[in-house]
């Protein structure tokens, strides 16, 4: 199987996950993906005219904006996920040489950008009202010319509202209108585990980079998670059924270029995502701190790759 062929199919295992946020969330997360692709694709036809070299659709750029949109709040304003796209093309993928040189995950480098830059509109996610999710109630707004209550236009995701739950306990926490919030999250995160299923199944990922990951925040979960109390944060089903999770254990640490080469390097890039994703996320300013660790072992994986070279000369020389 080809590189080609390898992002066509990971693109094609997105479409379970893709499907959930449309649902729950409206035709905000389709006009996200079609303005990333457009500026991803517009980007790269400008470098290559740049540089005087032919263009050819890469499906490593299409791959990138897909993660990028699917990161982004339906509610963004267009221009910014246009940005964010060209952003993570030139900064996280030609300014290193183009594809196969990338010293950062380029989808986490748009991201990173924006949530630095605009906090407060990456902090808009449509909420649920009346119980109907979000593509149900853009369809009655167009037939009814009438938009849907304020309510229903903004919210907290489960994480930010669990880190800012005060002094309530697990069982007060999750409420009617908790479990509703935390029900759509994780039907999300089920759609990109079929998908991330699917990949390990095709062999396109390995199911040790995956299950690193999950067991780090799982573990760390259990450690903290003290009974439920008002000091606990968080079960291990709730960090891996919230946020982006799956999406990051399947499709963005599994990113062969940016991690370590060596076998055991991968296992503790993917156990340092997930460890730093867990601290961002409990104690951190950010509800979900998987890009920010994403880019941190990505910065370290030439020094991890540094010492576990060493440590095998060492063995072949005793």
């Amino acid at each position: 199987m080809n590189s080609r062929q390898i992002m066509i199919y990971t693109l094609l295992a997105l479409l379970p996950g893709t499907l959930a946020c449309t649902w729950f969330f409206g035709f905000g997360v389709l006009a996200n993906l079609m303005i990333c692709f457009a500026a991803a694709v517009t980007t790269d036809f400008i470098v290559n005219k740049l540089r005087d070299q032919d263009w050819q659709l890469d499906y490593a750029s299409l791959l990138t904006a897909a993660l990028l949109a699917l990161c982004l709040p339906p509610l963004l304003p267009f221009w910014m996920a246009g940005l964010a796209s060209v952003f993570a093309l030139v900064f996280g993928k030609h300014i290193y040489g183009g594809t196969g040189h990338n010293v950062f995950n380029p989808a986490m480098v748009g991201y990173a950008m924006l949530i630095v830059s605009f906090p407060l509109a990456m902090s808009f996610w449509p909420a649920e009202a009346t119980n109907q999710p979000g593509l149900v109630l853009e369809t009655k707004s167009t037939l009814t010319q009438g938009l849907p209550e304020h309510d229903a236009v903004s919210s907290a995701t489960p994480l930010d509202e669990y880190k800012f739950r005060e002094a309530m306990t697990n069982a007060e926490y999750f409420g009617e209108q908790a479990e509703a919030n935390f029900s759509q999250w994780m039907t999300i995160n089920v759609g990109f585990l079929l998908g991330g299923i699917l990949l390990i199944y095709m062999k396109i990922v390995s199911w040790r980079v995956p299950a690193t990951f999950l067991a780090t925040i799982g573990v760390l979960s259990i450690v903290f998670y003290d009974s439920g109390s008002s000091a606990s944060l968080g079960s291990p089903l709730f960090h891996w059924l919230s946020g982006g999770t799956m999406l990051a254990a399947f499709f963005i640490i599994t990113d062969p270029v940016s991690r370590p080469t060596y076998p055991l390097g991968i296992l503790v890039f993917a156990a340092g995502v997930g460890l730093i994703t867990f601290i961002i996320r409990t104690i951190g300013g950010y509800p979900d701190g998987i890009a920010f660790a994403v880019l941190l072992m990505n910065a370290a994986s030439p020094l991890i790759d540094h010492f576990l070279q060493r440590r095998e000369v060492t063995v072949e020389t005793a």
